[in-house]
C-alpha cells in the first residue's frame, strides 16, 4: 500500500495515481449510452467541416471557441467522428489537471495532501459533468492547473544569482494565452494568481515579471475578446444573476474555507519532508495550499459574479478551472488530518486518504451514475435521429423548431436521407453559420402547402420554450390549419411529430 512505500520512492506516485484514477473515472461510461447533446452536437458538426469552412463560420458565430473547433477538426480527421474522439480530450485534460493539483499539493502541504487533492478533483460533481463533455472547459482547467504549477515553482524557489527563470515565465504566459483562446473568461486566473502573490508578499521583481508576462498573454487574447463581443447575441439566453444562483458558489467557498482552516503551512526552514512543503527560505514559509487554492477557488467565482452584474454570463462551466482550487484545499485538509492522526496511529494514519476517497466514491455514487446517463443532459440529438429514420418516408418534408434543432440532421445526416428540409434556404456550410439560413415565412408556408407528410423535429414538452420567431410561427400555423398529427414520439429531450395533410 502507499502508506508503506518509502518516502523517497513516492515522488512519481503522487501525480501518477491521481491521473490514472481520473482517467479511469473519465473512461467509465464515456459514450453515455451513445448519446450526444446539443452543445456537443455543435462541436461535432463544426469539427466535420474543412479548416476554411470553420474559419469562415468563426467570422459570424462562435469565435470564442475557434481554437477548440480547429483542434477537434484535426482529431476528427485523424481518428474519425465518434463519441470517444469527441470526449476523450476532456478526459485527458482533467487527468492532467489532477496531476497538477497533486504536484502542487505535495510541494506545499506534503504527499498525502497532494495525493488526496489530485484524487478529489475528478470526484467533484461539476468536474464529473465536464469530464466527459465535448467542449473546451476541461482543457481550460488543465491549462489553469499547469499555469498555477509554474507559478508555484517560481515562487517556491529561493532567489539566487544566475537562475534562468524566463523559460518558465514564458511557459506561464503561453499557457495562460492558450487557455484564453479556448475561453477568454479563463483570464480570471490572473487576478487569482495576483492574490496569491499578495498573500505570500512576493518581491518587486516577481511582481514585475508576473505583470509583464501576464500582460503579454492578455494582449495576445485581446483581439479575440474584442471580436467575440460583436457576437454577444450568442449568450443572450443566459438569465440575469439572481440571489439563488449564488447559493452554489457560496457553498463552494464555505467548503474551501473550512478546508483552509486545517492548512497550517510550515514556517521552519530546512529540507522538505514527506508531510510538509519545502522550506528553503522565508517565502516558502508563507507559500501554502491555502495561499494558492483559496484565491484560485474564490477569485474566478466572484469575478464571474461581478461580470454578470454588467452582462449575464453566470454559468459554472466558464469557471470550471476554479475547482482546482477546491481540490487543492480538500487535499490540504486531508493532509492535515493525516498529520494529526500520526501521533495516535503511526503506521495507519496514511490510510485516512484512501478511506476518505473510498467513502466519497460510495457517497457520490448516485451523482456518478447520473452524470453518465443520457438524462443528465437536456437532450440527445442521436436518439431523435433514430426516431426520424424510423418514421420518415422518402419524399417527406422535415421542419425544425427552433432552427437550432437542425443539429440533429447535421450530426446524423444518414437518418434524414430522402427527406426535404423545406424551410432551409442556405445550408450551415454555405451560410457559414451553425444552423443555416431559413427562407422568409411566406416561402416556408408556400413550400409546406405542397407537402403531403411533414416530420417536425423540436424539443420535448418538458424542456420546450416558446419561440418568438416569425418563421416558427408560420410553420406552426400551417401545420395546425392544413395537417393532422398521425404519430408523436418523445425521446431524451427531443420530439418528432408526424403530420399528414387533412
Amino acid at each position: 500500500m502507499l502508506c508503506h512505500i518509502p518516502a523517497a520512492r513516492r515522488g512519481p506516485l503522487v501525480w501518477l495515481v491521481p491521473s490514472l484514477w481520473t482517467l479511469a473515472l473519465g473512461l467509465w461510461g464515456l459514450s453515455r449510452q451513445d448519446s450526444v447533446w446539443r452543445d456537443e452536437a455543435a462541436t461535432w458538426q463544426v469539427a466535420g467541416r474543412s479548416t476554411g469552412e470553420i474559419v469562415d463560420m468563426l467570422g459570424n458565430v462562435d469565435a470564442v471557441h475557434g481554437l477548440y473547433y480547429l483542434l477537434m477538426h484535426g482529431l476528427f480527421e485523424l481518428f474519425g467522428a465518434s463519441t470517444t474522439t469527441l470526449r476523450l480530450p476532456s478526459v485527458l485534460a482533467v487527468a492532467v489537471a489532477a496531476a497538477c493539483v497533486a504536484v502542487i499539493g505535495r510541494r506545499l502541504a506534503g504527499f498525502w495532501a497532494g495525493l488526496g487533492g489530485g484524487m478529489a478533483l475528478g470526484l467533484l460533481p461539476a468536474v464529473q459533468f465536464y469530464l466527459q463533455e465535448g467542449r473546451p472547459y476541461a482543457l481550460v482547467a488543465a491549462g489553469a492547473g499547469l499555469s498555477t504549477l509554474l507559478l508555484v515553482s517560481l515562487l517556491s524557489e529561493a532567489p539566487g544569482p544566475g537562475r534562468r527563470v524566463w523559460p518558465r515565465w514564458t511557459a506561464y504566459a503561453v499557457t495562460v494565452l492558450v487557455c484564453a483562446l479556448l475561453n477568454w473568461l479563463s483570464l480570471l486566473v490572473l487576478p487569482a494568481h495576483a492574490v496569491t502573490l499578495w498573500w505570500v508578499r512576493a518581491g518587486r521583481r516577481v511582481w514585475l515579471r508576473w505583470a509583464a508576462y501576464g500582460a503579454c498573454a492578455v494582449a495576445g487574447a485581446l483581439p479575440l475578446v474584442l471580436f467575440s463581443r460583436s457576437q454577444s447575441d450568442q449568450v443572450s439566453w443566459i438569465p440575469p444573476l439572481t440571489w439563488h444562483m449564488m447559493i452554489g458558489p457560496a457553498i463552494l467557498l464555505a467548503l474551501g474555507g473550512v478546508c483552509a482552516l486545517a492548512d497550517r503551512p510550515r514556517t521552519d526552514y530546512g529540507p522538505r519532508t514527506d508531510d510538509g512543503p519545502r522550506a528553503d527560505g522565508p517565502r516558502a514559509g508563507r507559500l501554502s495550499a491555502t495561499a494558492v487554492g483559496l484565491p484560485l477557488l474564490a477569485v474566478p467565482q466572484l469575478g464571474l459574479i461581478g461580470i454578470s452584474l454588467v452582462q449575464p454570463l453566470f454559468l459554472d462551466r466558464y469557471v470550471l478551472f476554479s475547482m482546482l482550487g477546491l481540490a487543492l484545499l480538500i487535499g490540504a485538509g486531508l493532509g492535515a488530518a493525516v498529520r494529526a492522526a500520526r501521533p495516535l496511529f503511526p503506521r495507519g494514519a496514511g490510510l485516512l486518504v484512501p478511506v476518505a476517497i473510498g467513502v466519497s466514491v460510495l457517497a457520490l455514487l448516485p451523482v456518478e451514475l447520473d452524470k453518465r446517463a443520457p438524462a443528465s443532459r437536456v437532450d440527445d440529438v442521436l436518439a431523435v435521429a433514430g426516431e426520424v429514420a424510423r418514421l420518415g418516408r422518402p419524399g417527406d418534408a422535415v421542419l425544425f423548431v427552433p432552427a437550432a434543432r437542425r443539429d440533429t440532421a447535421l450530426v446524423s445526416p444518414g437518418a434524414f436521407a430522402g427527406l426535404a428540409d423545406v424551410a432551409l434556404e442556405r445550408g450551415p456550410v454555405a451560410s457559414a453559420t451553425l444552423k443555416g439560413e431559413e427562407a422568409d415565412p411566406a416561402r416556408i408556408r408556400e413550400a409546406l402547402l405542397g407537402q403531403r407528410r411533414v416530420l417536425l423535429v423540436t424539443d420535448a414538452a418538458k424542456v420546450a420554450k416558446p419561440s418568438g420567431a416569425a418563421r416558427d410561427a408560420a410553420k406552426a400555423a400551417v401545420l395546425k390549419e392544413r395537417f393532422k398529427v398521425v404519430e408523436d414520439r418523445q425521446v431524451r429531450g427531443r420530439r418528432v411529430t408526424v403530420y399528414e395533410r387533412r
